[in-house]
């Protein structure tokens, strides 16, 4: 534990343009409620402060899409987002917005104090600007061919193909994502904060100061530091944001990455009115960032910079805990793709069953590299976990308990070596997990949290009170006893992971005090002489047909995707007319059809052609029943040269158009026609 006096938490503020899904979650709100809960329980002053992410070009852009204001588009997430992170239990101290009054004016005051301070740069620059739309555009709102993957729809900021990062002026052939006009360069003026005047200081504090960060965030840090820094523009050329509170600057706004950080804060202030700079200004107060590893230069170089240039005691950041991505079903979440467990979808389909989520995610946390998150692991760590290990333990020693002593706690005990061995592990439990949350190891953690289920089960087993009950209930007094001290520390060790669970089962033995930490282990935890409820299972069974409905989902979302972005092939060269008109197309009558023996992919079709009877082998087996095709009208080519196909002589083509699923649909006439009658 640290020596501070208290510790402010924030977690990245999730963009307000749609809702928070499983990667989110996996990444920085479960940790950082887990932490938050941790040093609760050990007694420390915490605060937890989140908001929405409220400005920026994806909501401006989403909003015209929708024909609505970003402020309606905003305040439709917001509410959902908030909502959401209510339910799974999230427990934010104050979770606000960055479209709040209290920001404006907080974000204002922080950029006209730097500029006071001439710690800007003022520069020039050529922007691209659509003369029909009257703007500059953003680097969202500008679309053209990526440079080095030659991706035709890549965005001005980055091509989400290859995963470059651009400028809007590296595009090929540039259009404007509004209007679809051709813009223009025209010259405009910016603020820049000059990261590179920062550069020796960010070196000592990160690379000589902090080398226990996590690995991939100190590591990243040092890429950027060796590579250089460069000054960064702190405006943009929008209509939707904080405006830049300078003279001559309108039309410009703070761009979201000076505006956004802020909002911590901003959201703090709200929280503390009067006492707010204690957590922000007090060297006693340790700062924790809790974010994605997408989000590392601005917590780690950018918004360090903001709060070095600023001065006035504010206090960088002890430790940046950035997780990797969570991957879902082996392919990565991605927002545009619909391909993400939305929070507020699996609330709906999964009521009650917050801590599953929250268990699963922690069991599966990203923290060293990319995880993936799977419907199957899902249901196999709920039921496999959750159900059999944890629920099945603190189950037999309630029920044990109601049978023998009517559920009352046994007060008269004698410990043996076995209950001393069981205590024993519990204090080992308890120090390994202070010692994995104290280092942000969560999914350490938890599994160390389970020890204690497992501890549980193993001890009932060896000692099989039902058996005891027969010659001893003294005996099976102890042995029940020290099975539910074991309930209450699972109470107490998982109130950090399954908050919802640790409740139910705090209420069912009888544990009505404040929770603490040093609990966990203690031999008087839940007291002799205590009235149990009535015994419920924490967890239930998750069925087949409940992750199949996710799956199917998913699938849908799949194929939905691969549907939308097909695009028709580009036209073949030209051919002259006269080339054109040697093709003799035809329509047949299929007189039969079958399926060609060992071929997957062929039928063989008998078509009356007008004149006589010809054999045509198509491979579209995969798309049609032969029966079906019998007695409709095909169009097929004529007069190509016959072709053996699996000792089967073909005598023409069958046409068929390719659907942008994949699938082959035969040709025909719209009305029955003559057999033999040419395609003209």
């Amino acid at each position: 534990m640290s020596n501070y006096k208290r510790t402010l938490i924030t977690t990245a503020l999730p963009y307000a343009n749609g809702p928070v899904h499983i990667g989110h979650l996996a990444g920085v709100y479960v940790p950082a409620d887990i932490y938050a809960r941790y040093l609760r329980l050990n007694g420390q002053e915490v605060t937890l402060v989140g908001g929405s992410d409220e400005h920026g070009v994806p909501i401006t852009i989403k909003a015209k899409a929708e024909g609505v204001t970003p402020q309606d588009i905003v305040d439709r997430y917001h509410k959902i987002i908030k909502d959401s992170f209510e339910e799974l239990g999230i427990s934010f101290d104050v979770y606000s917005r960055t479209t709040t009054e209290l920001h404006a004016q907080t974000a204002s005051e922080f950029f006209r104090h730097l500029y006071d301070k001439g710690e800007f740069v003022e520069q020039t620059s050529m922007q691209l600007y659509d003369e029909k739309a009257n703007q500059f555009l953003a680097d969202r709102y500008v679309v053209g061919e990526c440079p080095h993957c030659h991706n035709p729809r890549a965005y001005g900021d980055q091509c989400e193909v290859c995963g470059t990062s651009l400028n809007a002026t590296d595009l090929i052939n540039p259009v404007s994502a509004i209007t679809g006009n051709t813009p223009v360069l025209r010259e405009t003026k910016h603020w820049y904060l000059p990261l590179d005047k920062w550069e020796p200081a960010l070196r000592k504090w990160i690379l000589d100061g902090h080398k226990e960060w996590k690995v991939n965030v100190y590591g990243q840090c040092k890429s950027w530091l060796d590579l250089g820094l460069q000054p960064r523009a702190v405006s943009r050329d929008l209509d939707w944001g904080v405006p830049v509170p300078v003279e001559g600057a309108d039309g410009k706004v703070l761009y979201v990455w000076f505006d956004a950080p802020i909002g911590y804060i901003s959201n703090t202030r709200e929280l503390y009115p009067e006492s707010w700079e204690k957590w922000w200004k007090d060297p006693q107060t340790r700062i924790i960032n809790f974010i994605g590893k997408d989000n590392i230069v601005f917590h780690c170089i950018v918004f360090p910079t903001m709060l070095m240039a600023y001065g006035d005691n504010y206090q960088l950041p002890d430790n940046v805990p950035a997780n990797e991505f969570l991957n879902l079903e082996g392919d990565k979440i991605s927002t545009s793709r619909n391909w993400a467990v939305w929070l507020h979808e699996y609330l709906q389909d999964f009521p009650g069953k917050q801590d599953v989520l929250r268990y699963v995610l922690t069991a599966n946390a990203p923290e060293t590299k990319d995880n993936d998150f799977t419907w199957a692991d899902f249901q196999t760590r709920n039921n496999s976990e959750l159900v059999a290990i944890l629920g099945n333990f603190v189950n037999r020693a309630v029920v044990l308990t109601h049978k023998y002593f009517d559920g009352k706690v046994p007060a008269d005990v004698h410990m043996t070596d076995a209950e001393t061995a069981v205590f024993d592990e519990m204090d080992r439990i308890r120090t390994a997990m202070s010692q994995n949350i104290d280092t942000f190891h969560f999914r350490d953690a938890l599994k160390e949290a389970m020890n204690l289920a497992r501890l549980g089960n193993r001890y009932l087993q060896e000692t099989e009170p039902w058996k005891v009950a027969k010659t001893d209930i003294g005996r099976v007094a102890t042995i029940l006893y020290t099975a539910l001290q074991i309930c209450g520390s699972i109470a107490v060790a998982f109130e950090p992971f399954t908050p919802f669970m640790s409740k139910r089962l705090c209420k069912m033995v009888g544990l009505d005090k404040p929770l603490e930490w040093s609990m966990i282990g203690r031999r008087d935890l839940v007291a002799g002489g205590t009235m149990l409820g009535a015994p419920e299972f924490m967890f239930e069974k998750i069925e087949d047909d409940a992750v199949q409905a996710q799956i199917t989902r998913l699938q849908e979302t799949k194929r939905n995707n691969e549907i939308n972005a097909w695009k028709p092939a580009p036209q073949s060269a030209d051919v002259d007319f006269d080339t054109f008109m040697k093709a003799d197309i035809r329509v047949g009558t299929v007189l039969e059809c079958e399926r060609v023996p060992k071929a997957d992919k062929l039928l063989r079709f008998l078509i009356d052609d007008g004149m006589e009877k010809r054999t045509i082998v198509s491979g579209i087996a995969k798309y049609y029943d032969p029966a079906d095709l019998v007695g409709h009208q095909v169009c097929f080519i004529a007069n190509l040269p016959p072709r053996k196909l699996k000792g089967i002589v073909s005598q023409g083509m069958i046409l068929s158009a390719e659907d942008r699923d994949g699938r082959l649909v035969v040709i025909g006439p719209s009305a029955p026609v003559a057999p033999g009658v040419q395609v003209k």
